[in-house]
């Protein structure tokens, strides 16, 4: 395979930092974006090369534009765009603030779609390219306790629905990622952000979520090296996947809600037709 140029937001930690990994030893070149870039300063100085690094809060717009637009300048093209940045909160929705819903939103939602929009006049022009949008597991089913990170992980995937649409003209071709739990620093005690807690959700199944998840005992079964392998692997293919399901996590759990969901559509077919006008 020809070497490749990828753009990928939030490098420096969990599934950004093994596959920029992965992409430098292979002799890819990648324009990778954090907010600490300090704790890129090993690979910076084994790739000075191939790595071209640029500090960015995906919440920050016009630096979105400005970075992305560096970013082609100084490779000249650029064959992937690989929306990574993200995070959850954990908590009910009535208990989160503010502060935590908008940020949430507006860096893996609105965030994902900004770098998007940036890029496109850019993979245009070179008449192609790719674009890797990481969703998750939590993009095809909910759980209590995350209403709001789901909101952007379903928002998201409907944008690259149409995207996947929109841009065939163009030879640009988008590929959902959902990933269950990789064993990432993520999961760590004490990592997992939290909204406050209020006595009115003690005992309720949205309490029950954040307990797992930041106990410190829940151990994914995802290996984030073969996850983002697989990720780098589907690139290499000539015809992108709509979707990329990793982890056996995703797969039973996606295959289960969507076989449910299925039976429930089917289920109000006479409803549904009965509802169209006569003539």
């Amino acid at each position: 395979m020809a070497q490749q140029t990828w753009f990928i937001t939030g490098v420096n930690t969990g599934f950004g930092r093994v596959i920029t990994e992965l992409l430098l030893q292979r002799g890819d070149r990648v324009a990778g974006t954090a907010r600490k870039l300090e704790q890129l300063d090993d690979l910076k100085k084994r790739y000075s090369e191939q790595l071209w690094l640029a500090s960015l809060d995906v919440t920050d717009n016009p630096a979105i534009r400005k970075v992305i637009d560096a970013a082609f300048q100084h490779f000249g093209r650029i064959d992937v765009i690989m929306n990574n940045a993200g995070y959850a909160v954990i908590g009910a929705a009535e208990e989160l603030t503010d502060e935590q819903l908008h940020h949430q939103l507006n860096t893996n939602l609105m965030g994902s779609i900004q770098v998007i929009r940036a890029a496109l006049p850019h993979l245009r022009k070179q008449k192609g390219g790719r674009i890797i949008q990481m969703s998750s597991i939590g993009g095809q089913i909910a759980v209590p306790g995350m209403s709001i990170y789901h909101v952007s992980k379903w928002g998201i995937e409907g944008l690259c629905e149409a995207l996947t649409q929109e841009l065939s003209p163009f030879h640009i071709q988008t590929t959902i990622v959902e990933p269950g739990g990789g064993r990432t620093s993520i999961f760590d005690e004490g990592r997992l952000l939290h909204a406050p807690a209020s006595p009115a959700y003690e005992g309720t199944p949205a309490r029950q979520t954040g307990t797992r998840l930041g106990s410190g005992n829940y151990i994914p079964p995802g290996d984030p090296t073969r996850m983002m392998q697989a990720v780098i692997n589907s690139v290499d293919q000539a015809e992108a996947p709509k979707r990329l399901v990793l982890g056996s996590d995703a797969y039973t759990g996606i295959h289960d809600v969507l076989t449910k969901r299925l039976a429930a559509l089917e289920a109000q077919k006479d409803v549904a037709f009965s509802t169209d006008a006569e003539s």
